[in-house]
């Protein structure tokens, strides 16, 4: 199984300026946040940001949150608990006109909003954050698929430890040029060389 762009939204789960210095590899995995949300937006991949205790540990970096289509301020650990779905499952649209004025064999159904359901994510820390937001995502039945190379938390065994529960949760476990590779789909598309840029 592959990703597909136009199926997917890009989650990037609390990259905060007073919680990234003691984060292992720390540059590396904010470098890597920012190519997948720069290939997200150059795809039309809606990508969604999270926040905790932005007053304890201060915002997301601005070149970040410029790349994010909203950013959701949190006390939970899970984004999940506190309206994240909502954000990535839109609620149908409402039925136009007066249901009764048509038999109901002419009535157009009801068209209802066009569904994401392969949630990338990836974000800090692995273990606490990142680990609780994906579970509930799985539970809500997405497909959750986290990118490795994106994530990281303070020690490599809490880190470790999360990416071995997710996987046996169901959760896939890729890295930034998987999915970068995988949303273009081919060396033909037109963004190719425009990401090839990003990744190299």
């Amino acid at each position: 199984m592959l990703l597909d762009a136009d199926q997917s939204q890009l989650v990037l789960v609390d990259y905060q300026e007073r919680l990234m210095p003691a984060i292992h590899e720390g540059s590396a995995v904010l470098a890597n946040a920012l190519r997948l949300a720069k290939i997200a937006r150059m795809l039309e991949v809606p990508v969604w940001g999270t926040e905790q205790n932005a007053s304890r540990l201060g915002s997301n970096p601005a070149a970040l949150r410029a790349l994010c289509h909203k950013t959701l301020s949190k006390m939970h650990f899970s984004a999940a608990q506190e309206g994240l779905g909502e954000w990535l499952c839109p609620p149908p649209k409402p039925q136009g006109g007066n249901a009764r004025s048509l038999p109901k064999h002419l009535q157009k159904p009801v068209q209802s909003a066009p569904e994401r359901g392969t949630i990338v994510i990836a974000g800090c820390e692995a273990h606490v954050c990142l680990l609780q937001t994906a579970l509930d995502l799985i539970e809500d039945e997405f497909d959750v698929w986290v990118v490795t190379d994106a994530c990281s938390s303070r020690t490599e065994r809490n880190r470790d430890a999360a990416f071995d529960r997710l996987a046996g949760a169901g959760a896939e476990l890729v890295t930034t040029e998987m999915v970068a590779f995988e949303w273009l789909g081919s060396c033909e598309h037109p963004a190719f060389k425009e990401m090839l840029a990003l990744v190299k």
